[in-house]
């Protein structure tokens, strides 16, 4: 036994079963020595609750011994589960069940995996520093099967970090059946987003490089505006295709421009990654 699973008799029955299941859930495994399912279940719940490191209390129940309390609980047949929490009942199972049962079961009561990212992306957005907030929410993101609030959260800081076309390919994989107000005001936002972006300086840019295409120096000057603006691919395009004219273009300014930027996406960032790879090809 250990501080995350404990045998209940008479003595702490109140204390583990009820009291304690106002601080975490309870889970409750009653069992018999004759009963062939219970031998499977009980190592599988103390899988799980090794696992969860004493997010739950597992309370193991010998029926045979504990009757009083087994019929308190109203338990009919073994084996069979309870989850305890604020000293009521509020789920369980009878009999055997998967390993995949189980833990869906529990997963409705216990904290996530990624939910300690959460935290860390949360106080950062607090702090309106959006991207330190970005690396954890993203890996959050990932470990959830990208589970939709956690999507809405991810999209929000992209486009606070002008991660506009990342924040616009994710919105467009959201499921019509999940299209929601939270999701209709992040269409707005990146919509606003996007117009303030249209700074005077980016067309007259863009209306130049187009005049003469050739320019390598109009191509770095629009590399940096679009960084500006958020759009950091097509900057990062822009910069690769003069390097790969000239590598060492503005005595290495170019290439250090292409650095910078990878860099002020943070290290894990998928487009850094991406970018950083191609220069590498590139140079070596």
């Amino acid at each position: 036994m250990n501080e995350f699973i404990v045998n209940i008799d008479e003595t702490n029955a109140a204390a583990l079963l009820i009291e304690e299941s106002n601080n975490r859930p309870v889970v409750v495994d009653f069992w018999a020595d004759w009963c062939e399912p219970c031998k499977v279940l009980m190592p599988m719940l103390e899988k799980i609750a090794n696992e969860y490191q004493g997010a739950f209390l597992l309370a193991k129940v010998n029926a045979d011994e504990q009757q009083a309390i087994t019929q308190q609980f109203g338990v009919q047949s073994l084996p069979t589960v309870m989850v305890i929490q604020n000293g009521q009942p509020v789920d369980g199972f009878a009999g055997a069940q998967s390993e995949v049962q189980v833990r869906e079961m529990l997963s409705k009561y216990l904290p996530k995996p990624w939910d300690a990212l959460l935290q860390v992306a949360n106080e950062a957005m607090e702090r309106e520093d959006f991207s330190a907030a970005l690396p954890p929410l993203r890996q959050a993101w990932d470990e959830s099967g990208k589970q939709y609030d956690v999507t809405v959260a991810l999209v929000h800081v992209l486009i606070e970090c002008k991660r506009l076309d990342e924040a616009e390919t994710i919105l467009s994989e959201i499921r019509m059946a999940d299209q929601d107000a939270a999701y209709e005001q992040l269409v707005a936002q990146l919509k606003i987003k996007r117009e303030a972006a249209k700074s005077p300086e980016v067309e007259a840019l863009e209306a130049q490089m187009s005049a003469d295409p050739d320019n390598l120096d109009l191509r770095c000057q629009l590399a940096v505006q679009y960084t500006s603006t958020g759009h950091f691919k097509e900057a990062m395009d822009l910069l690769i295709d003069v390097l790969a004219i000239d590598k060492e273009h503005a005595d290495g300014a170019t290439r250090k421009a292409l650095l910078d930027t990878i860099a002020s996406l943070g290290k894990g960032d998928p487009l850094a990654s991406q970018y950083q790879r191609k220069l590498y090809s590139m140079l070596y």
